[in-house]
């Protein structure tokens, strides 16, 4: 996800939940990955999100060939509805790299945002946030090559954490590899800030993203669609006193250069 930032752990001393519904949302996604996509190239044509299915309510089954595209697009059968891939595609990735990315950062900025919302608010903004985002792909998304393209991936959902973190947590310090710097620990604010202005850049830059399998595109503006939604959904799903504990706890403590500093 992030790129010349690549966040690999964060402040957990004030977190006082278990966070149970992010380590399942991890297994899932490990467990869809390698018992159901590695067997078999079917299942993740068949219950990827496809934005032509989805806006026609069709399930196409055969591969498709596109005005000016060299080779055919492979579709196989999905769920019955077909609609019903807004939410498989959620827990799909294209590659290790594309599973273990996602599974990085939901691991680092999901715990803190369930400890602020609780375990069952917590698993409905993630679907919330990953609905947002499919909503907002397949809206640029409906002609041409892009329309036919499948989309998969938990970055969507992803992104609406990132978005809650942010909100809530906008000054604990997130640890980053920042290159000849080295591990370097900065505030969230920044880290996840800088990401989610990459993300509009592109996705408005382009206003046509292309699928989010790995070794493809990016469906940035999946990106877009689920940070709005957790940027504006963290406000109804919080738990105030969590977050008033955690800013706190922020001002109490001293304040420690973390430059370079190893962990």
């Amino acid at each position: 996800m992030l790129t010349a930032l690549f966040p690999i752990g964060d402040d957990n001393a004030d977190r006082n939940l278990t966070p149970y519904v992010t380590y399942l949302l991890i297994a899932v996604n490990v467990a869809v990955f390698i018992f159901l996509q590695l067997p078999s190239d079917a299942f993740t044509y068949g219950y990827s999100v496809v934005p032509y299915e989805i806006l026609h309510g069709t399930d196409l089954t055969q591969p498709v060939t596109v005005q000016n595209m060299r080779g055919e697009i492979p579709n196989f059968p999905g769920p019955t509805p077909i609609y019903l891939t807004i939410l498989t595609a959620m827990f799909m990735h294209g590659s290790w790299a594309h599973l273990g990315g996602n599974m990085l950062y939901l691991w680092i900025f999901g715990d803190n945002v369930e400890d602020a919302m609780g375990h069952a608010k917590f698993i409905i903004f993630y679907l919330l946030c990953g609905l947002a985002a499919t909503a907002a792909h397949i809206a640029f998304s409906q002609s041409g090559l892009n329309a036919y393209t499948p989309s998969l991936g938990a970055s969507g959902a992803i992104a609406g954490v990132l978005g809650a973190y942010i909100v809530l947590f906008p000054s604990r310090r997130v640890r980053v590899l920042m290159g000849y710097m080295g591990i370097v620990a900065m505030p969230a604010v920044i880290v996840i800030g800088l990401w989610i202005l990459i993300q509009f850049m592109n996705g408005f830059g382009s206003i046509a993203p292309g699928t989010e399998q790995g070794g493809g595109g990016v469906a940035y503006m999946a990106h877009v669609g689920g940070a709005v939604a957790g940027l504006i959904l963290v406000w109804l799903f919080r738990n105030r006193r969590v977050q008033q504990r955690a800013q706190h706890r922020m001002h109490e403590q001293p304040n420690i250069d973390f430059t370079n500093r190893r962990f």
